[in-house]
């Protein structure tokens, strides 16, 4: 059972979650009719975070340290709204654990609350049934209850849960996507980013991730 994480730890992670974003890029892509049908918000927010971590060693052991070089070098990359969007959320969890050294599940409570904030201010008028809505949602889970599992694994299959049924109600949310038959392309970004998280935390190899 892993009860803290590194530097090192949270890289492998997030490499993982990004492996399972560009699988599942064209799903994502096929998804999108809002706010414009374009068909590229998973290739954005794959071009987007895999330019940050491109740019980032999976060798810092600070935690803080590393979320510096990568927020950093992901607003570098950021394509269209949708990356953008992602790109703050990234800055903003950073910004939540920037003087850690390593963390517990725990303290993702406020490296969330700080990157869902992040993330709202980048967008003029946020719209809810989006991407906004599954972190929001997932930010005030943590809140509520990131404290009652034991390790990551535990808490991360929990947080796996919570977004995926956001997702599954953003159509309720916004009537455009009840229309399309389709959940939002924006949501659907980060919860396949913490499949990808969550395969690794269950001892998967890159391969088996579906």
């Amino acid at each position: 059972m892993q009860t803290t994480l590194d530097g090192i730890g949270l890289h492998k992670l997030f490499t993982y979650g990004y492996l399972n974003l560009k699988k599942n890029m064209q799903v994502i892509n096929d998804l999108n009719v809002f706010p414009v049908p374009d068909g590229d918000t998973g290739a954005n927010m794959v071009m987007t975070f895999g330019g940050g971590l491109a740019a980032v060693s999976g060798e810092t052991v600070h935690i803080g340290r590393y979320m510096q070089a990568l927020s950093r070098a992901t607003l570098l990359s950021a394509r269209g709204n949708s990356g953008v969007i992602f790109s703050q959320f990234v800055y903003g969890f950073g910004r939540g654990i920037a003087q850690k050294e390593s963390i517990t599940f725990a303290d993702l409570a406020s490296a969330f609350a700080c990157a869902t904030e992040d993330a709202y201010h980048a967008i003029i008028t946020p719209t809810e049934g989006t991407i906004l809505t599954v972190i929001r949602e997932a930010s005030e889970f943590l809140a509520e209850n990131a404290e009652k599992y034991n390790g990551f694994e535990e808490g991360f299959a929990a947080l796996q849960a919570q977004m995926t049924a956001t997702l599954k109600k953003t159509p309720d949310l916004l009537p455009v996507l009840k229309e399309a038959g389709v959940v939002d392309s924006g949501g659907a970004g980060p919860v396949c980013f913490v499949d990808g998280m969550c395969a690794h935390l269950r001892g998967e190899s890159a391969e088996d991730i579906p």
